[in-house]
């Protein structure tokens, strides 16, 4: 089998509006759609800042003032727009991409979005056909519970790339000439009862609560003796 490799002059962009046929299009064809790169953002639209799904967000970026002389209109704009989110577009590298922009702390995030075709919809899941719309009250009593017990302020900073953190151990180990030695791979977990699963849970959780308390009280006692000794 000889493999010939396909010079750049004979590869071209093309479109498949049928199975198996393509409309061609050329860098002409491209330029007279292509934005010209203005670095605007032009917003269009203000909204609560609630109104943006998580789910259409790409990437996010920190503005910041062009110059000391358009800073006071920075600050004036980053307390205007409070608890709001402006929606507009922007033309950056002969692309427009569709953007919101809200205020965070001491500047302004913006966030490129997905436009709504490209978010496919829920519906068009298959799988969550045969998911039940309603359960029974005492299975979400017992969900809520083991779910509260997990409860607490949220801090992202408290979770940390895992997978990143081992990568780096197995370099610093290749660096030092240390063998590297491959973790057992657990087999898959069976399929279990979710019901019996969320029991176990909550047993587990509360188990790990008494023992606390037992504890506790004992270590008040201990130095209640050495107070009065």
């Amino acid at each position: 089998m000889t493999i010939s490799e396909v010079p750049i002059s004979e590869i071209v962009k093309g479109y498949e509006f049928e199975k198996g046929r393509y409309v061609v299009m050329s860098e002409e064809d491209i330029d007279k759609v292509r934005p010209e790169s203005t670095r605007v953002i032009d917003l269009v639209q203000f909204a609560d800042e609630s109104s943006i799904d998580p789910m259409y967000v790409d990437r996010t970026y920190y503005l910041a003032p062009d110059g000391g002389v358009a800073t006071d209109a920075f600050a004036v704009m980053r307390e205007g727009m409070k608890g709001k989110v402006g929606v507009g577009k922007l033309a950056l590298y002969g692309r427009e991409y569709l953007v919101a922009v809200r205020p965070h702390g001491r500047g302004i995030v913006m966030h490129t979005l997905h436009h709504a075709a490209e978010i496919r919809s829920i519906d068009a899941v298959e799988e969550l056909s045969s998911v039940p719309s309603k359960v029974k009250p005492e299975e979400i009593k017992l969900a809520k519970q083991v779910i509260g017990t997990f409860e607490g302020p949220l801090n992202l900073a408290d979770y940390k790339d895992e997978y990143r953190e081992g990568l780096q151990r197995i370099i610093d180990k290749k660096i030092a000439g240390e063998e590297i030695v491959a973790p057992r791979v657990e087999a898959p977990p069976k399929v279990v009862n979710l019901m019996e699963a969320l029991k176990k849970s909550l047993d587990t959780v509360s188990s790990a609560k008494k023992k606390s308390a037992k504890v506790a009280p004992a270590k008040s006692a201990a130095m209640a003796k050495r107070k009065r000794a």
